[in-house]
């Protein structure tokens, strides 16, 4: 394995696992796996590219360092000479969250400063520039993203939200250093190194400012951010022949369909309006689960009785909806109850037959695959930016498509179900 990759959460890994794969149009990827949490065996010998993902993005900051030097120790053990730090292109964290003190954790451990911390997917929209994070046209606390049930992300500024969440300071490296090419931008990540700056906010508006970055890094043991950051990683390992550049494999699998919508955000909301004018949907109601009225045999009895016909449920509202249910509940109360009634949910439909299913938001991706223990996960064809096809190995593979709360196309939930049956 050359390249190790410890993700916050499910879609996140799913999303950098099909940057590896595809890796650049000339050279092609490498052959990329995703592992449901921490491995309890070694690699397979054909794996270039490993990726945890792990489900620790809005848990408390110790136990997310102490999970990720756990994975840090097994991918080192499969033989990784770099490990990227994946967390999500819109920063999902708090002024007490994980990305800071993960990040430095490893860093200690790996024995470096001046690391990369760039968040940029500007085939998502997500760009930096002078260390604030942009959404599309709009600066990250203006984008939505304050709104978030567990992350609200109030401030665009990731030098200062770094800041709060950090020992040592956060270094930056501007645009003109970064369009200057890998020799100015190497020189300033080892120019912050020399001022013990051990996270670098880095700047990045297009594709290009990232292969940038991704040369300057090629011997750098870790890099931090957003899936854009690998866009140039592979290529360093197969100019150096000590990889083939295969990228992803077409794969796919026919059988009945499910779709599980969890997340709130803008573009879920807008995906689930297009899906429910042409196909059967079902709306949970959070005061019904709270109160035992909707259980997760109620779900399952609608997404089988209407099998063949692209059947959803999801919960999901307003940021005012959201806001009001959680005044009333608590937001942990309520997120812990739909964790369950999604993975309740998915362990039933996969053991009545499902072996297509769509999941969408980055909790309820976490809670499905964690209940649904399917080990590793090979990489197909990309279905949108940023979410590929994943079939789990075993006699009863699914396909799986898990995609964050704001990717992908109005149409995507019926494009995926058919890119997961290989068409």
């Amino acid at each position: 394995m050359l390249i190790g990759v410890i993700a916050d959460d499910f879609t996140g890994a799913s999303d950098i696992a099909n940057t590896l794969a595809k890796g650049l149009p000339e050279q092609g990827g490498l052959r990329t796996v995703q592992y449901l949490g921490l491995p309890a065996q070694n690699a397979a010998a054909d794996v270039e590219a490993g990726v945890i993902a792990l489900k620790s993005r809005s848990i408390a900051a110790k136990a997310a360092v102490d999970q990720s030097l756990r994975g840090l120790e097994w991918l080192l053990k499969q033989g990784c000479e770099q490990i990227v730090f994946k967390y999500c292109s819109t920063f999902d964290s708090t002024p007490a969250g994980n990305i800071g003190p993960v990040g430095e954790a490893l860093a200690d451990a790996l024995g470096v400063k001046g690391v990369v911390a760039c968040p940029a997917f500007p085939g998502a929209g997500r760009t930096v520039y002078q260390g604030h994070l942009f959404v599309r046209d709009k600066l990250l606390n203006e984008s939505g993203l304050e709104n978030h049930p567990l992350n609200a992300m109030t401030d665009a500024d990731i030098r200062r939200w770094l800041s709060c969440q950090t020992k040592s300071s956060v270094g930056h490296v501007g645009i003109e250093t970064v369009r200057a090419g890998a020799h100015a931008i190497a020189a300033a990540l080892e120019h912050a190194a020399g001022e013990q700056q051990t996270l670098v906010v880095l700047d990045a508006i297009n594709d290009d400012d990232l292969i940038s970055i991704g040369r300057a890094v090629a011997d750098h043991p870790l890099i931090t951010g957003g899936s854009g950051i690998a866009i140039g990683l592979p290529a360093n390992f197969i100019v150096r022949g000590l990889a083939k550049g295969n990228g992803s494999a077409r794969l796919g699998l026919e059988g009945p369909e499910a779709i599980l919508a969890g997340s709130c955000s803008g573009a879920t909301r807008e995906q689930v309006e297009f899906h429910r004018k042409r196909y059967p949907t079902l709306a949970i109601e959070v005061d019904a689960v709270m109160d035992g009225r909707t259980t997760a045999e109620h779900v399952v009895a609608f997404l089988r009785e209407n099998d063949g016909h692209a059947p959803l449920a999801f919960s999901s509202g307003t940021p005012e909806e959201v806001r009001r249910i959680q005044d009333r509940y608590g937001r942990e109360e309520i997120a812990h109850a739909l964790d369950q009634l999604f993975a309740k949910t998915a362990r039933r439909l996969v053991a009545a037959g499902v072996r297509r299913l769509v999941v969408a938001g980055g909790e309820t991706s976490g809670a499905v695959v964690s209940a649904l223990d399917l080990g590793a996960l090979t990489i197909g064809p990309e279905i949108d930016p940023g979410v590929p096809v994943l079939v789990s190995e075993g006699e009863r593979s699914v396909a799986l498509a898990l995609k964050s709360g704001n990717f992908g196309s109005p149409d995507f939930f019926s494009k995926a179900l058919e890119r997961l049956a290989g068409r």
